[in-house]
């Protein structure tokens, strides 16, 4: 029940800050803002009307939204209105949500890594430090043992019992002398301890194929805080690496559609951002901030895809508008609408399976 709270929190947080950009890009263009509501209607009550703008507090408590004057097709004309806006002013206010949400991933951000989560560091001896495999090459001596990324190294020795200092490079220097030779590695998974003996080859690595290794990159890593300064650039960095993950992976979803095998089964729905927001909150406050501001980050990208009823359709039909210098037709308008709309619960429909499908396996 806690987590389900906690996620819709999370959900109204992200969301209401999504429609404030909206809100204020209209507010700087001098587009009336008819009502801005937290939750969606039946509504609950009005906390008044300040500027223009009756600010309201709504039943369904999953987001949030602002009503332009003049945003639907056949409102009402004038110099405040959105349609009646010069194209440019409309693409802004448009996008200002999506700049939002990625403003509010930077800040959550931060404040994860003012509270402590665990982030890369360079010195070799941190106090509390963990070493921790950053990535492990496909089909190398380590991956055939079974070691995984996020698995963190105990202990690697040989069988005369030296022992390799923990350290990236030290670990480096002790296998690339140990070439066809048996190494020990303790390492803990998922709260685990684990042993796995190793023999370092030959043309693992790529680039130094004739240096012994077992085909594992690792980093030093801690949960300390961060000061804020420090913060602010860790969760700059943080924000681009999701950023650019994200749309790698909405890329190869993408392709795969395209070649007719549409695969899902890693995009997360409500019922898998329940899952991970609870899993999340055992870790610590920090990893529930940094969850949201993975999910705040993906919500702009979702908010971009070029469907009619998404800031990035409307978006696209701005762009058409504007090239063709009039407005779309009505007709065909609700029709993209209606598509789009559709395409979205049969998106949500699919993932939710997945998610459930997940839960049961």
């Amino acid at each position: 029940m806690l987590t389900a709270l906690l996620v819709i929190a999370i959900l109204v947080l992200l969301i209401v800050a999504h429609e404030f950009g909206h809100f204020l890009a209209a507010k700087l263009f001098g587009v009336r803002v008819q009502e801005f509501g937290i939750g969606f209607p039946p509504r609950a009550f009005s906390f008044g009307t300040w500027g223009g703008t009756e600010y309201t507090l709504n039943w369904i408590p999953f987001g949030g939204f602002v009503r332009l004057f003049g945003e639907e097709e056949g409102s009402d004309h004038g110099k405040d209105s959105f349609i009646d806006a010069p194209r440019w002013k409309q693409a802004i206010i448009l996008v200002a949500g999506v700049t939002a949400n990625m403003l509010i991933a930077w800040l959550l951000f931060t404040a994860a890594y003012s509270v402590g989560i665990l982030h890369v560091v360079e010195s070799q001896t941190v106090p509390g430090g963990r070493l921790m495999v950053t990535d492990v090459v496909v089909s190398s001596p380590a991956d055939a043992a079974g070691i995984k990324p996020g698995d963190e190294i105990q202990q690697v020795a040989d069988d005369e019992g030296a022992r390799a200092a923990l350290t990236p490079e030290g670990i480096m220097e002790f296998v690339s002398s140990r070439g066809g030779t048996d190494i020990i590695i303790d390492y803990t998974h998922a709260g685990a301890t684990s042993s796995a003996i190793v023999r370092p080859a030959h043309a693992v690595i790529a680039d130094s194929a004739g240096r012994p290794a077992i085909g594992i990159g690792l980093a030093i890593v801690t949960a300390e805080s961060l000061p804020l300064g420090a913060s602010f650039k860790a969760a700059a960095r943080s924000t681009y690496n999701t950023l650019r993950i994200s749309l790698d992976g909405l890329w190869q979803i993408l392709k795969s559609a395209l070649q007719g095998r549409p695969d899902l089964k890693n995009v997360t729905g409500p019922v898998g951002i329940v899952s991970a927001v609870g899993e999340a909150s055992q870790n610590g406050w920090g990893y529930v901030l940094s969850l949201a501001a993975f999910i705040s980050v993906n919500l702009a990208i979702i908010n971009l895809i070029p469907i009619p009823a998404l800031d990035g359709g409307r978006l696209v039909i701005v762009g058409i508008e504007s090239i063709l210098r009039r407005d779309a037709p009505k007709l065909a308008m609700q029709i993209l609408n209606t598509v789009g709309i559709a395409l979205i619960i049969l998106l949500m429909v699919t993932v939710t399976y997945q998610d459930i499908l997940r839960l049961l396996g």
